[in-house]
């Protein structure tokens, strides 16, 4: 009996918001104008931002005394939008505890993954040099860890000696702080200042 008392509260309730509302119609529009509105603004909001960060993205430049003043996981950062400013939308910072050296990753134009492991010195060239053991590991897990097809080691600081020839033998690139400056504050993607790099995976993406 409960449950037939319930079941007939319920529908004479219904009865009465649905009769309420055909006799207050114009509620129900000015709801719909309301909703559509908002839903307008937040969509124009929306594309306003899009563009806007488009904007930025594409004048964005450093300078090696801005870079050299960042932390390390800015200096990450400041990778990872100068990627994103040359065309790789999916640029991604995933440097921290456990990132199996990669600090950066992306996808360029092209359809070649990225995998960039950052190297910040505070002090900048008088910082201490990177050296062969970070090359070691970046070598180790990128490809195989990482699906890379362009392994870099990027640095606002200087390499030592040992590292070019190293990295040319194993299809390493090596981006010191003369390359960085030129990329940072420039517009050339860093695909256009590196040698040797793997073929496009999507040809027909070359201009």
């Amino acid at each position: 009996m409960a449950t037939i008392a319930c079941l007939v509260i319920a529908a004479t309730v219904l009865i009465a918001v649905v009769q309420w509302l055909l006799l207050h119609w114009w509620l129900l529009l000015l709801l719909a104008v309301i909703v559509a509105a908002a839903g307008g603004y937040w969509l124009h909001h929306r594309a306003q931002q899009a563009r806007w960060e488009r904007i930025r993205m594409q004048g964005l430049r450093y300078q090696l005394a801005q870079l050299d003043a960042l932390h390390h996981r800015q200096f990450e950062h400041a990778i990872r939008d100068l990627m994103h400013r040359d065309g790789c939308r999916d640029a991604v910072q995933v440097g921290g505890a456990g990132d199996n050296g990669a600090d950066v990753k992306a996808t360029d134009p092209y359809g070649r993954r990225w995998v960039i492991q950052c190297k910040h010195r505070s002090a900048g060239a008088a910082g201490s040099p990177v050296g062969t053991p970070d090359l070691h590991v970046l070598n180790g897990t990128a490809r195989q860890l990482h699906g890379a097809d362009v392994v870099v080691l990027v640095t606002n600081g200087r390499f030592t000696a040992k590292c070019p020839p190293l990295a040319k033998s194993q299809r390493l690139h090596l981006v010191d702080r003369q390359t960085l400056a030129t990329w940072a504050a420039g517009s050339r993607p860093l695909w256009e200042l590196l040698p040797r790099l793997p073929a496009p995976r999507k040809p027909d993406s070359l201009p």
